[in-house]
């Protein structure tokens, strides 16, 4: 098995020609010639991921988020890049990341959050005119209060806390949603006609809705988790002898809630 095997599956999912123009999705580190024998799976490559890479035996690391967004004007190990990269060099393992890519297709970051929903007639929330694009907005099965939804997305995507705008005195019926950081999405949400708009990153003055219309920030890391599963089980399908694992220090969000 080579790199390009895997990333030749990946990219049937989510080619790299639909990417943000900002976006470094694709093989950060390696060659697309070279062997490899088993893969980790992550959201993020830190260093203590290859570490259990090194451990693991395994010699691909592939990621949402890519390792290097822009250029690095030193590869040192007192930086967290720059130690993750030289640490993957030393040790042979390609990596490689499927960020905006796996975002903008509907059965990616922000499909696997309307599935978690449960939503119906789920649709891409901002195409690109290709069938592909930013977020997605579907319907609940049946209608539901502010603090019934806010207790149902609490439960599906496992959280102790989220952020939200004031909650609707109406009821939640169409619901837009974007993983990862989705503020700039808000304005289409709304034209949309969903009630309630789920992303992460959002800032302080987006929650300052209008009304009828209501945010809910559940976080970056905890929109975007399910991916990983997702590429799990694509690889999976396709080599299923093959293998293919995903890290068990799972959890690399750097946001700590107290």
């Amino acid at each position: 098995m080579k790199v390009k095997d895997i990333t030749s599956i990946i990219e049937s999912f989510a080619p790299l020609s639909i990417q943000e123009s900002w976006d470094n999705s694709g093989l950060c580190i390696g060659s697309p010639e070279a062997e490899v024998h088993s893969v980790l799976l992550g959201l993020d490559c830190t260093s203590e991921l290859v570490d259990e890479a090194i451990a693991c035996g395994a010699d691909m690391i592939v990621t949402h988020h890519p390792l290097i967004f822009s250029g690095l004007k030193k590869i040192a190990p007192e930086d967290p890049v720059g130690e993750t990269v030289m640490k993957a060099i030393a040790a042979g393992i390609s990596i490689y990341a499927a960020h905006t890519n796996s975002d903008k297709v509907l059965s990616g970051v922000s499909g696997a959050m309307a599935a978690s929903l449960g939503l119906e007639n789920v649709q891409i929330l901002d195409e690109d005119g290709d069938g592909t694009g930013l977020g997605v907005v579907g319907d609940l099965p049946e209608p539901m209060s502010s603090d019934e939804a806010i207790a149902f997305v609490k439960e599906r995507f496992g959280l102790k806390a989220m952020r939200t705008s004031r909650p609707l005195e109406g009821r939640i019926s169409r619901i837009a949603m974007c993983g990862g950081s989705g503020g700039s999405l808000i304005g289409t949400a709304m034209k949309s006609g969903a009630q309630l708009y789920i992303s992460g990153d959002i800032s302080y003055h987006n929650f300052f809705t209008r009304k009828g219309f209501m945010i809910m920030d559940i976080g970056h890391y905890e929109s975007e988790k399910e991916i990983v599963e997702i590429l799990f089980s694509l690889i999976k399908k396709n080599f299923p002898t093959f293998a293919v694992r995903i890290t068990q220090n799972i959890n690399s969000n750097p946001i700590y809630y107290f």
